[in-house]
């Protein structure tokens, strides 16, 4: 009895000194975030530059990184191509001195790309910070991230060559955006008053329901039964970040996926790999799917592993088609590995 009671007092002693955030305030329902977790997801940066990190990096740096990480995707001067919308055109130093982008009002040109639209460098910084590189997001650190905003900037004529952008000069940066006063905030949709100064009021006047209420309709889609499986599993799809992960929807017996076993294990460790660095995202093991299928690649560039290699590491687009395959970050020997094993004509294990 006397350790059952030294337990609960030293039980009672710890739950006098728990944290602010581990008082439960809503009891039986989950629990408060840990400051680490919420750290952890408060990243955004706001117009008002609250939540930017320390940092800096210039033009020159933005445009190696670019190339690396971000052209296979976006062009060399962020033109883009016909998978994906041009970023940089469309503006003049004209708009850099105004803030209103002309072109938006010309009917003769239907275009749209993002510097023409995006009010605030921020919305910029935050994005290719959050979701950037498309096979890699939230890998850069913030002064590559400073860096290819300047080169973004730069190539729409918006900042010099030898700029420099950092948290200490991003807010004049902000005054020379093409659009930046083709945006308002006069509609309540932002949340809270900081850029309206509460001079304005929701645009709806909707009221909730009390009484007599209808009863929801449960509204759900699925995928007929033929379909399911028409470009293979959709959660091998899906990019390991956010919350939507994708639906199972081919079964190990249908899926054709190699599984790994003790039978080949070179086969087996170069399949893990390619799990492993999302490359089943693109690639089915036979079939295509946004890109060709590990078999195909296979019987193209058989014993081409130093060719291959490079093309996992370097990206590309125009061997098979329009759609571009980013720069992969995977490390030199994983990357030798999975071409090896496709020069090899990508057995199953």
């Amino acid at each position: 009895m006397s350790s059952c009671r030294n337990a609960i007092a030293a039980l009672l002693a710890a739950a006098c000194v728990l944290p602010a955030w581990a008082q439960d305030k809503f009891p039986g329902i989950g629990r408060a975030a840990t400051p680490a977790e919420v750290k952890a997801w408060d990243i955004d940066v706001r117009p008002d530059f609250k939540g930017l990190p320390s940092g800096s990096g210039s033009v020159d740096e933005g445009q190696e990184i670019w190339e690396s990480k971000c052209a296979s995707c976006h062009g060399v001067f962020g033109e883009s191509n016909s998978v994906f919308n041009p970023l940089v055109g469309g503006t003049t130093k004209d708009d850099v001195k105004t803030g209103h982008v002309a072109t938006l009002k010309r009917t003769d040109y239907p275009g749209r790309t993002t510097l023409m639209k995006v009010p605030t460098v921020s919305t910029l910084w935050d994005y290719i910070n959050r979701a950037m590189p498309w096979n890699a997001p939230k890998s850069l650190k913030p002064d590559e991230v400073y860096a290819v905003t300047a080169y973004l900037l730069n190539l729409g004529d918006v900042l010099p060559a030898d700029f420099t952008l950092s948290d200490k000069n991003i807010a004049e940066v902000q005054k020379l955006m093409p659009n930046r006063n083709g945006m308002t905030t006069q509609h309540a949709m932002w949340p809270g008053n900081e850029f309206s100064a509460g001079k304005t009021k929701p645009d709806t006047q909707a009221k909730a329901c009390m009484s007599n209420c209808e009863v929801p309709v449960d509204v759900s889609s699925r995928l007929p039964a033929h379909a399911a499986d028409a470009w293979g599993n959709l959660r091998d799809q899906n990019r390991l970040v956010g919350p939507q992960r994708g639906e199972v929807t081919v079964d190990d017996a249908k899926s054709g996926a190699a599984k790994p076993s003790a039978a080949d294990p070179l086969a087996a460790a170069a399949v893990a790999l390619t799990q492993k660095h999302g490359c089943v995202a693109c690639h089915g093991m036979t079939a295509k799917l946004v890109g060709p299928g590990f078999a195909e690649v296979a019987k193209k560039h058989a014993g081409q592993a130093d060719y291959l290699a490079g093309k996992i590491v370097s990206g590309g687009e125009g061997v098979w088609g329009n759609v571009p395959m980013p720069a992969q970050t995977l490390s030199p020997d994983d990357a030798k590995a999975i071409a090896s094993w496709l020069a090899a004509g990508a057995k199953a294990p």
